[in-house]
């Protein structure tokens, strides 16, 4: 149960170097993001960058990184991702939110339908038409959710268990349709922006010249520079990142002894969300003690972001070439599809979810579960760049009642057992019914409204003009 083997010098050297080799192609790829103005008008984060260089660079391009290698990145980002999620409830605090209950209701349930829209239609249609037109793994499908809601990280995660599961290829999927969902959130995310101000569908801004771009400098100027992380302890009792290092350590280790006992019932059930709920229980025991405050969340944050980057680039970079080609028309049919389905969740769906400032309270969850929480919140800022809705307060707030459960939680990570142990028709129609479910629901409460019909902007103009003349 406990691991008790050895590992040589050696192994360790070699993942020393393979690790530094990770560090060198991120610096590269930082100064790339710096020169090409594209990548930064597109908000392609470096890490991602670093992961394609390190793909061309690697046994399917160039060949100068060795097979061995690059494997191991992917491996390194399977364990990552346990750093990802363990400090997720690290520091978490109960607030009082007075008013926003039903603005949380709202964000929480269209996440739910997200999440679940991702899981049921293409796990329907995968399993009418094309595990037995292709002859595909039952799991197939579940590669949406994984890397559309879930996004690189939870891709990355999700390699051992499709491992565990029998299905090798499922890991370079993954992954590759975590790439295809950012590439096309950004890219339809700003189409849909750029359509929905000339429609008068936002609130805020009205003329597609007032659109916010990324004005700020990737390079932040020296007066500028803030501390993003504050010392909670004494440097001479402990360097403050070693003591939240350690908190880490501990989620991880509670969650691995959970998977564990689960394992004896239930195998297959990944590391990371249980590193998650590692995490829930380390803040509920430090929370009742007066030792509290010698936790910053900002820290956390920091060691959580180190971590996705290096995930992000070893999962990116571990992508095998031959499998994505060899799965290309069904992969592009489900993709397409995705698209479409994610379309109708934004306009249809954002409408009578949000009757105030549908578009803002939108476009965040679009972005974010076509890409990643980056995406949505650069989107939101692109037309609520002071944040003037309430779109990124209602977004931030649901977090806590809905990662740990889907897009990326213990639901998605445990959707592929599921449906080796049922079918995905049966899991794909469940969902479905889920989310039925919770549109009456939503419904009955009052949160699922008919929208109003929008005025262009353009007529707002016309208007206003003929009202000045009279």
């Amino acid at each position: 149960m406990i691991p008790t083997e050895a590992i040589t010098s050696e192994n360790l050297n070699s993942l020393l170097f393979y690790f530094t080799v990770m560090g060198l192609l991120l610096v590269l790829a930082i100064f790339v993001r710096l020169k090409i103005k594209i990548f930064k008008k597109y908000f392609i984060p470096a890490s991602l960058i670093a992961g394609i260089l390190g793909l061309f660079l690697g046994p399917y391009g160039a060949k100068l990184f060795s097979e061995e290698m690059v494997s191991t990145w992917g491996a390194l980002a399977g364990i990552l991702i346990s750093v990802v999620f363990a400090p997720m409830l690290i520091g978490m605090k109960k607030e009082k939110q007075d008013g926003t209950g039903k603005l949380i209701a709202r964000h929480l349930i269209y996440s739910y339908t997200g999440s679940l829209l991702q899981i049921s239609i293409p796990l329907i249609v995968a399993s009418l038409i094309l595990i037995p037109l292709f002859d595909l793994n039952e799991m197939f499908a579940s590669i949406i959710e994984v890397g559309w809601a879930g996004g690189h990280g939870t891709a990355a995660g999700m390699i051992e268990v499709y491992n565990d599961l029998g299905w090798t290829d499922g890991a370079s999927l993954g992954v590759t349709a975590a790439t295809f969902g950012i590439i096309i959130g950004i890219i339809s995310g700003v189409i849909m922006i750029n359509h929905g101000v000339r429609k008068g569908y936002t609130s805020i801004i009205k003329k597609s010249e007032e659109l916010s771009g990324s004005n700020d400098s990737d390079v932040i100027p020296i007066k500028a520079q803030k501390s993003n992380s504050v010392n909670t302890l004494n440097p001479d009792l402990v360097e403050s990142f070693a003591f939240h290092a350690g908190l880490i350590s501990i989620a991880i280790l509670i969650g691995w002894f959970i998977q564990q006992t689960i394992a004896l019932y239930i195998p297959g059930i990944p590391l990371f969300p249980l590193a998650m709920i590692g995490g829930l229980i380390v803040n509920l025991v430090i929370s009742k003690t007066k030792y509290v405050d010698m936790i910053d969340v900002n820290t956390l944050n920091r060691i959580q972001g180190i971590a996705l980057d290096f995930l992000v680039l070893g999962a990116v970079a571990s992508i095998q070439i031959p499998i994505v080609l060899e799965f290309a028309v069904p992969l592009a049919i489900i993709t397409i599809i995705t698209v479409a389905v994610m379309i109708w969740y934004f306009y249809f769906l954002g409408k009578r979810f949000f009757p105030k400032d549908w578009f803002e309270n939108s476009i965040v969850h679009y972005g974010a579960y076509s890409g990643v929480t980056a995406i949505g919140l650069m989107l939101l800022r692109t037309v609520d760049p002071e944040m003037k809705t309430d779109a990124a307060k209602g977004f931030a707030l649901r977090a806590p009642f809905y990662s740990p459960i889907l897009g990326g939680g213990l639901i998605t990570s445990i959707i592929p057992v599921l449906m080796l142990n049922s079918s995905s028709l049966i899991i794909g129609v469940s969902a479905l019914g889920i989310l039925v479910l919770l549109l009456v629901v939503s419904k009955l409460f009052g949160l699922f409204e008919k929208p109003q019909s929008p005025q262009s902007n353009e007529e707002k103009v016309s208007s206003q003009s003929k009202r000045d003349i009279v």
